[in-house]
């Protein structure tokens, strides 16, 4: 193997990936199970055709039509008057995130966000220098404002908060996001990767972006758009902090082609989202039978559950991949993540999870 002279504090590190397996029921990843429809995908390729004879040409650097688009998409949902100059896309929320660590970030500066969480934040952080911090949630998994106290004793020059958190699902109170603003002089991003599946009338932090100008609220399209393998996430914030992403945004950043698909999919939201109110049903269903059969299991507001405790979970998820069902180990130890599937791979994983529990193999006890 070749020694390759790699910068020293990324020598020996792995790679972020989860696992991508040809299994029948993939629950691990927290996908949208439900295809994109025929008129959509038809959709899809009408756009596609429609840039296909002008891709010897560059994008249009500024996404205007996708940013139009998601605007008006947004002040739909969120009852809130946005424009296009409150919106900046990217290749998912995760380069959005990175472009946001780079301006605000770096030597010097300090991230301070809220465990467990999503485990990137602090792959961003290494990324781009900037020192990372973290203060742990409640045993429930909330964040209130004595722990945001707490994190504001740190002197961050950025905060991160996820709601609904992943891997937990937990949803972060609107006052919590007031408090976070009015008392931080710093950055707040609110990453909100999964706000579609929250409780109907569950308020959207972009509620706020109006009164506080350090706000800013991620999304993407992974989710509940069912777009995961399109890799397309945006900012929404003032119209400062958008025109200043632009100073650190590669040219030409986004491809006509998934500017396309993306607006293509933004017009079919109202079938997109239709299919949200089935997740959070299955959700609610399996959950309750979760807490019958004597799991914990942590509230949630995202397509996912996170659900314990066990003695070994490693054991737990192998025997599920032995059965044909794919989950993630994430979270405190002891706990596992399922994504919510149909309805028929949801029966598939409730009964090769009941079948391990009750198997007697060394591991698969509950603590």
């Amino acid at each position: 193997m070749t020694e390759l002279p790699i910068r020293q504090d990324l020598a020996g590190l792995s790679p972020y990936g989860a696992p991508q397996l040809a299994v029948p029921v993939r629950l691990n990843v927290n996908e949208n199970p439900y295809a994109p429809s025929d008129a959509l995908v038809e959709a899809m390729a009408h756009a596609v055709r429609g840039v296909a004879t002008g891709l010897n040409r560059y994008p249009d650097r500024d996404a205007i039509h996708l940013r139009e688009a998601l605007a008006e998409f947004i002040s739909a949902e969120s009852t809130v008057a946005v424009t296009s100059a409150n919106v900046w896309p990217a290749n998912g929320s995760n380069e959005v995130m990175l472009q946001l660590l780079q301006l605000f970030g770096g030597p010097g500066r300090k991230v301070v966000t809220f465990t467990p969480t999503y485990s990137m934040y602090a792959d961003y952080c290494r990324d781009t220098f900037t020192e990372f911090f973290t203060v742990a949630r409640n045993e429930d998994f909330s964040v209130d404002r004595e722990m945001i106290d707490q994190a504001l004793r740190e002197n961050p020059d950025i905060m991160i908060l996820t709601s609904p958190n992943n891997p937990t699902g937990t949803f972060l109170p609107i006052e919590v996001v007031d408090y976070v603003c009015e008392n931080f002089s710093g950055i707040v991003i609110i990453d909100e990767a999964y706000a579609e599946f929250r409780s109907p009338g569950t308020p959207s932090a972009v509620s706020r972006i109006a009164v506080h100008p350090r706000l800013v609220v991620t999304r993407t399209m992974s989710k509940a758009f069912s777009c995961a393998g399109l890799r397309l996430g945006y900012a929404v914030a003032g119209k400062d902090v958008i025109d200043a992403i632009q100073l650190v945004r590669l040219p030409y950043h986004l491809s006509a082609v998934t500017q396309a698909v993306a607006c293509a999919a933004v017009s079919f939201s109202e079938e997109l989202l239709g299919q949200v109110e089935l997740i959070r049903n299955e959700r609610e269903e399996l959950r309750g039978w979760m807490i019958a059969q004597g799991f914990d299991v942590a509230p949630s507001e995202a397509n996912f559950l996170m659900f314990g405790q066990f003695v070994d979970r490693d054991v737990i998820w192998a025997q599920l991949l032995e059965r044909g069902v794919l989950i993630r180990q994430v979270g405190p130890s002891g706990w596992l993540r399922v994504s919510i599937g149909t309805p028929e791979e949801n029966t598939i994983f409730k009964s090769a999870l009941l079948d391990i529990v009750g198997s007697g193999i060394n591991g698969t006890e509950r603590k």
